[in-house]
């Protein structure tokens, strides 16, 4: 597969860079001689519901997408400096970039998507906590793993923030 711009949103849904910049200009809103701090959480939810759904292209647009609001909140850091910003996730999933078998013969071994870069390269995603035998057309969902998530800070305290947590 080639993927293409797969953020899954609805006709007329913003795409989360869209809301991230919304919610900070509404946040960041004060009068004239006042400032006052805030709290956002963005979260790239569709991220785990398309990596639950073995659909590689979607679980990559959706990231890409995540990618794109993050930009905005480091945007709006360079203005504002005292911004801290921490980037992680609640839990890892069983995707992975992976080569081919041992055989050399291209197949995978468990549920997999060959998807085309853009260089042009195979790149195969694979998944492993569901089988995909009994129906190859719709796969049964992925599940969360218990491998270490990682916490990425940048700004004001960023070195007081943990590298990784363990689930």
């Amino acid at each position: 597969a080639t993927c293409g711009d797969n953020a899954k949103r609805g006709a007329g849904v913003p795409t989360l860079d869209v809301m991230t910049q919304k919610a900070i200009d509404l946040l960041s809103a004060t009068k004239a001689g006042t400032e006052k701090g805030f709290f956002l959480q963005v979260e790239g939810a569709s991220i785990d519901k398309q990596d639950h759904a073995a659909n590689a292209c979607a679980q990559i647009g959706e990231t890409v997408a995540f990618d794109r609001a993050i930009g905005v909140a480091l945007a709006y850091q360079k203005t504002h400096p005292n911004t801290l910003i921490v980037v992680t996730a609640d839990h890892s999933h069983t995707s992975q970039i992976i080569g081919e078998d041992s055989t050399g013969s291209g197949d995978s071994t468990g549920y997999s998507d060959n998807l085309t870069t853009k260089d042009g390269q195979v790149m195969r995603v694979a998944y492993a906590t569901a089988g995909g035998d009994d129906k190859p057309d719709a796969p049964p969902s992925q599940q969360h793993t218990g491998a270490v998530v990682p916490i990425w800070a940048s700004g004001p305290g960023a070195q007081a923030i943990l590298g990784t947590t363990d689930h």
